[in-house]
């Protein structure tokens, strides 16, 4: 069993730090500086290593296994509804869990705080239709609630089977149960601490206070 899917790589936490600094450099009212650096967080490293965890042909990849006793796929009218966290919710799994994927301790931002930065900065961060088009840092580092249990497996929508993922770890595991991806329950352990920001990282929300 292992932690997570694939040991996340150095350039994203760098990209992360490059984040930081740019909402830093946004709130001290040095926008130049502040594109500048959302602009160098875009590296194609990261964009590179998001494809190796979600890209087509990850069950083979990861090494995912047969699981004879794992819950069955259900029927969409037999799943738990709903289908998503509420806010509430969420709230109160990011409350417990922080801004970092609880499998691999990327630090994460929520779509809101993306938003709100690209509004104020079109020109550096993309976001299309495509994943190409879209920004490989925000891509890499955009926060997802995922189901410990897949909700297609029978898992529900609460706070005891939801946590806070990074995209690629949620889009590379999809439907597949911990025991069929090897994953150890990330419930059952910390949140890997595996980068210096650790502490600081509060996901750029600070970037809502003047935006």
């Amino acid at each position: 069993m292992r932690e997570c899917l694939v040991e996340p790589s150095p350039p994203c936490f760098r990209a992360a730090a490059l984040l930081s600094s740019a909402v830093d450099a946004h709130l001290a009212g040095d926008r130049g500086n502040a594109a500048r650096l959302i602009h160098a967080a875009d590296i194609p490293e990261v964009r590179a290593f998001t494809e190796t965890v979600w890209g087509s042909g990850g069950k083979e990849r990861h090494g995912y296994v047969n699981a004879p006793s794992a819950p069955p796929y259900l029927r969409r009218a037999d799943r738990p509804v709903p289908r998503m966290p509420t806010l509430e919710t969420q709230a109160a799994v990011i409350q417990r869990d922080g801004y970092h994927c609880r499998f691999c301790g990327l630090p994460v931002i929520r779509p809101a705080v993306r938003d709100l930065i690209r509004r104020a900065y079109p020109d550096v961060l993309g976001w299309g239709s495509t994943n190409p088009s879209q920004h490989a840092a925000f891509q890499c580092l955009w926060l997802q609630f995922d189901h410990v249990l897949p909700n297609s497996r029978g898992g529900p929508s609460t706070v005891e089977n939801v946590v806070v993922t990074c995209a690629p770890r949620n889009f590379g595991r999809m439907e597949a149960t911990l025991e069929e991806a090897r994953l150890v329950d990330p419930l059952a352990r910390p949140t890997p601490r595996n980068w210096a920001g650790f502490d600081s990282w509060d996901g750029l929300e600070r970037f809502g206070v003047r935006s």
